[in-house]
């Protein structure tokens, strides 16, 4: 414990994100104190940033969600400045937070990704649907916790689910909707922990289902065969690591009616929230919220062995 040092939790922010991550940090933070380790409270990628200048921090763990905290900038700052920090590094951040550049990396390596088209204009709905049809999703390319996200189920929804995509990026990605079970892998230091089966009563797991609403429902034991659970977990590592990623995380997928599985993205700084996914696959594997919490800053550690 004496080696974490000093740590700075990183929290809140400006990024779309900020309530959920100010809610992941209040929790750790919680965590912390029962583990009695000394840290300071940090808002904001700008905020860690000084105090690691200053000298005030020796490692940071991250609770940053979205911009600025989850897509490589802070991740390149802490590298220069020699400052450990949990999760995954600059890369492997970055290209987990674009959506688009996911996609296109598992495609390349014949992993299962749904059909997408990327467009930055409301102007190109007509030339998608000729690619593409209904039901479609429409999501900001860099975005987390579903904002910006639409549900298409007819033609001339399109155009103003694009439009509202781009109010949050400038690019956005419509992709095949897979009619099936969403799951989700919670990953610590390469190892997949037991898989979680969302179910909602809602048209998709929104903002609201994830973190407002009392009817979402959350299956762990996800109900699979263990061997379909044993691949489907290796899947996800394998995704999470091609992506660069490492530490931690989480892998997001579709088991559609055929047992195909369709990856739709990864989480390099999950939520740490009473509801959130991480923590809820944990407890299924006997891990404490506050042990949870010692794994995640333990990859800071290895972090460091890595950069030496």
């Amino acid at each position: 414990m004496s080696e974490f040092g000093r740590i700075g939790l990183a929290a809140g922010g400006d990024s779309a994100e900020r309530e959920i991550s100010l809610r992941s940090g209040r929790a750790v933070a919680e965590a912390l104190d029962s583990l009695g380790l000394s840290y300071d409270w940090l808002d904001g990628p700008r905020a860690v940033i000084e105090s690691a200048m200053d000298g005030k921090i020796d490692r940071v763990l991250n609770m940053l969600h979205g911009r600025g905290g989850e897509d490589g900038c802070l991740q390149g700052a802490m590298r220069i400045l020699d400052i450990p920090m949990t999760g995954s590094a600059q890369t492997g951040s970055a290209l987990a937070m674009d959506k688009l550049q996911s996609k296109r990396l598992w495609r390349v390596c014949a992993l299962p990704t749904p059909d997408w088209r990327a467009v930055d204009s409301c102007d190109q709905a007509e030339q998608v649907l000729d690619d593409l049809q209904p039901p479609l999703f429409v999501k900001p390319a860099r975005e987390g916790s579903s904002v910006g996200m639409t549900r298409v189920l007819e033609r001339g929804q399109l155009r103003r689910a694009i439009e509202r995509g781009l109010e949050h990026d400038r690019v956005v990605l419509v992709e095949r909707m897979i009619e099936g079970h969403e799951y989700t892998a919670a990953l610590i230091e390469g190892q997949a922990l037991p898989l979680i089966r969302i179910q909602t009563p809602r048209e998709f797991y929104d903002y609201d289902a994830k973190y407002q609403a009392h009817d979402t429902q959350y299956h762990c034991p996800c109900g699979l065969p263990e061997d379909q659970e044993s691949q489907l977990q290796a899947l996800a590592v394998q995704a999470f690591e091609m992506l660069g990623c490492s530490g931690w995380g989480r892998v997001d997928f579709m088991l559609d009616g055929q047992h195909q599985p369709w990856l739709l993205e990864a989480n390099t700084v999950p939520g740490m929230t009473n509801t959130s996914l991480v923590p809820m696959a944990a407890k299924a594997a006997g891990i404490s919220f506050p042990q949870l919490v010692e794994c995640i800053l333990l990859t800071s550690m290895n972090a460091e062995e890595i950069a030496a």
